[in-house]
C-alpha cells in the first residue's frame, strides 16, 4: 500500500516555525489542501496500477513541498517563481524513475486528476508535480494533451 501524503508532511514542518510561519498565507493553505488532494488522487492511481514506491530518507514520499521565499532562494535548481512558495507544487521522491514513468504514460490520468509535471529529464530522483499549468506553455497544458513541461 502507498503512503499517503498529509498536510503536515506537505508543510515539513516549515509552518510552525516563526520565522517561516508569517508567510503561510490563506490561499496558500487552500493551494497546500488542494496539492495533497491531488497529489493523493494520483498516488491512488498508481496503487491501482501495484506500482511500488520508496519512501524519502524523512519517512514520506515528500521530497519538498511547501517552500518559503528564503527557502526557496537556496533550493539548487529552483525558480523564482516556483508553485513550491505558493503551495501549488510537491516534489515526490522518485530515485528510479517510476512515478516519472508511470505519469508520462498516463498523461490522461494527469488531466483527469489536473496535475502538471516537469518533464522527466529535468527532475531525475524526484518528479515535480503542480496544480496549475505553467505560465511558459500555458495554451498547450490547457488543452490537456500535453500535462508535462520543461522548466
Amino acid at each position: 500500500m502507498l503512503q499517503r501524503v498529509t498536510l503536515d508532511n506537505y508543510w515539513m514542518g516549515r509552518d510552525k516555525k516563526p520565522i517561516y510561519a508569517v508567510e503561510v498565507t490563506t490561499a496558500i493553505r487552500v493551494n497546500a489542501q488542494e496539492t495533497v488532494h491531488r497529489v493523493n488522487a494520483l498516488l491512488g492511481r498508481m496503487e491501482a496500477d501495484r506500482v511500488s514506491l520508496e519512501l524519502h530518507p524523512n519517512g514520506t514520499i515528500v521530497s519538498s513541498g511547501w517552500r518559503p521565499a528564503a527557502i526557496n532562494s537556496v533550493t539548487l535548481g529552483s525558480a523564482i517563481r516556483s508553485k513550491h512558495i505558493t503551495g501549488e507544487a510537491c516534489d515526490l521522491y522518485d530515485p528510479d524513475g517510476l512515478i516519472d514513468e508511470w505519469c508520462w504514460a498516463h498523461q490522461e490520468i494527469l488531466a483527469t486528476i489536473d496535475l502538471y509535471i516537469e518533464h522527466p529529464s529535468a527532475t531525475k530522483g524526484w518528479c515535480h508535480v503542480q496544480i496549475v499549468p505553467p505560465k511558459s506553455q500555458e495554451n498547450i497544458a490547457r488543452d490537456n494533451r500535453r500535462r508535462w513541461f520543461y522548466p
